[in-house]
């Protein structure tokens, strides 16, 4: 029964990390089956490399393994791979075992919390968001780039950062920080998501 006890605490806490934290605040539910996905399957996996009494510096090397193969084959964002090693390391520690369930459980609970807190609206700044975006015409002026990402996100920008300036092909590629608002005009066809392209005429 006590092989039981941590799998069970994993599943509890991978359930309320995606379903009470993450997705009521991101509404990404493309993400919820990849989190689970993961966490689930180092569980199994580590379960069954500690019945064959494998090392735990092989459950570790799982682990850095598995964390690359998710981060190259997606682009995500640094919100995304904090709940992405999150599922990971909750499935690890169900899987090697604790020899104190109650720490185990502790151990969950304190990566859990860590993100509710982290990741509370009132601490990250409510609304606000970070993308990219392609303007189809070099813009070199700040002040004048500022106001087009302002009127075209229909947001105040918080912060801009040029990524390229392409004065042969009339292009910028700029990382925009801005607190948003409801989005309007051209922008309106084009939802802003992770990393969206957004050509402006």
């Amino acid at each position: 029964m006590n092989t039981l006890v941590m799998p069970a605490a994993d599943l509890v806490a991978i359930i309320v990390l995606t379903a009470v934290v993450y997705l009521p605040r991101h509404r990404r539910t493309e993400l919820v089956p990849a989190f689970v996905g993961v966490n689930v399957g180092v569980l199994a996996v580590s379960m069954a490399l500690g019945s064959a009494a494998a090392s735990i510096g092989l459950g570790l090397g799982l682990f850095g393994v598995l964390s690359i193969i998710r981060l190259r084959s997606a682009e995500l964002s640094q919100r995304e791979i904090a709940y992405y090693f999150a599922s990971l390391a909750l499935g690890l520690l169900g899987g090697i075992g604790v020899a104190d369930p109650a720490l185990g459980a502790g151990l969950m609970a304190l990566i859990v919390l860590s993100l509710v807190v982290a990741d509370h609206p009132r601490l990250v700044g409510r609304g606000v968001r970070r993308e990219l975006v392609i303007l189809d015409r070099a813009v070199p002026d700040e002040t004048r780039l500022r106001a087009q990402l302002e009127a075209l996100l229909g947001a105040t920008v918080v912060a801009v950062d040029v990524i390229r300036l392409d004065l042969v092909n009339d292009s910028t590629h700029v990382e925009v920080t801005f607190r948003r608002g409801e989005l309007r005009g051209p922008v309106a066809a084009h939802p802003v998501g992770p990393r969206a392209e957004v050509p402006v005429r």
